[in-house]
């Protein structure tokens, strides 16, 4: 059986381009995981519990929350690239522990800001300030 160059050239073209897909998804996952453990560290917090917090306290019904399903609420802000804004609300600096405050307690920075006091607990704001970051 004779195999053409040609033939052989696409098929060494496919090879090429498994590979390199292969190596793009190895890549992001390992970015994926880098970012998870930079998260962790920061904010002592575990963001695997993020998703039930999310849900439990209403924060799906009011921001639009990356990879949360039913997140996709209006009233707050999108909570899409927390770890490279400047800004939290508007106006306290992008810190992990202004982060777990301002979840805790926003009013403590901003008097007149639309988030309530929603009774959630430092531990809890830790879990979905890692997760936040993580993203």
């Amino acid at each position: 059986m004779q195999i053409s160059y040609a033939r052989l050239s696409y098929v060494m073209a496919g090879v090429v381009l498994i590979l390199v897909l292969a190596g793009v998804a190895a890549n992001l996952v390992k970015d994926r995981e880098r970012r998870q453990n930079v998260a962790i560290a920061m904010t002592s917090g575990d963001p695997t519990r993020a998703a039930e917090i999310f849900r439990r306290y209403g924060c799906v019904g009011c921001h639009i929350i990356p990879g949360v399903p039913g997140a996709d609420g209006k009233v707050g802000g999108p909570l899409t690239d927390l770890r490279q804004r400047v800004y939290i609300g508007g106006v306290v600096n992008n810190t992990p522990e202004n982060l777990v405050q301002w979840i805790v307690f926003p009013q403590r920075f901003s008097a007149n800001s639309a988030m309530p006091a929603t009774g959630i607990s430092e531990a809890e704001a830790r879990d979905l300030a890692a997760y936040l970051y993580a993203r």
